[in-house]
């Protein structure tokens, strides 16, 4: 495990080196969703509730969500088939990608790739399709979307009262990026790359392997 200290917002997650550019604030366009380019918050519920495809919205921006690879989908599944299996029986419950998210102090609405709610899961009007709740967020690397899920992307979801922990994994290769809130309101980074071991949860108390994380990902010595 690497753990480095983040002093103060410029020390916020930046790009892998290589990259190039700094990551603008959302990766797309906003695209022209639903024939109207800017909505209300209320349209965009509404519409996409009918909606086969995901969206993202953002201060009356509306952003088409990519799919994933299969490599991506594999991460996915094997995480939250871990997560369900450790938390069993336990106050807490993950999500897969499907559960939206809401963070009414920024306007987002957006579906991460995992969503983990310790305690009674608080919704938008009580409606259980928008969750305000979460205590951990994960988000699985793909290229199209690292820079804005390690960075505008976290700072939008900061503004989530009860999110004490969000987590990166990579689809290129093993290694996992964990964030955690301290008590004097900075969030420390640590990484884990160690293929024989895993990653260590600390808002759980649990550590999942890295064998479980990447099984049948091609990934794995």
């Amino acid at each position: 495990m690497t753990t480095i200290d983040i002093d103060d917002e410029k020390d916020l997650p930046r790009p892998d080196p290589g990259d190039g550019e700094e990551e603008p604030f959302m990766v797309h366009e906003p695209t022209v969703a639903y024939g109207v380019r800017v909505i209300s918050m209320a349209e965009y519920l509404e519409r996409e509730a009918a909606s086969p495809e995901k969206h993202e919205y953002y201060k009356g921006e509306v952003f088409a969500m990519a799919g994933a690879k299969m490599i991506h989908n594999i991460i996915s599944t094997n995480l939250l088939t871990s997560l369900g299996r450790l938390l069993k029986g336990s106050k807490c419950r993950p999500f897969n990608s499907d559960q939206r998210i809401h963070i009414p102090r920024n306007t987002l609405f957006t579906y991460p790739d995992l969503s983990i709610v310790c305690g009674k899961p608080e919704t938008l009007d009580g409606d259980e399709w928008n969750l305000l709740n979460p205590c951990v967020l994960v988000e699985v690397l793909s290229p199209s979307t690292r820079r804005y899920d390690r960075g505008a992307k976290f700072r939008l979801y900061r503004d989530i009262p009860t999110l004490s922990e969000y987590i990166l994994i990579d689809s290129a290769k093993v290694r996992a990026e964990i964030f955690s809130l301290r008590e004097y309101g900075q969030w420390e980074p640590r990484q884990y790359e160690e293929t024989d071991t895993g990653m260590c949860l600390e808002t759980l108390r649990l550590t999942i392997p890295f064998a479980e994380i990447y099984e049948g990902s091609g990934l794995m010595p």
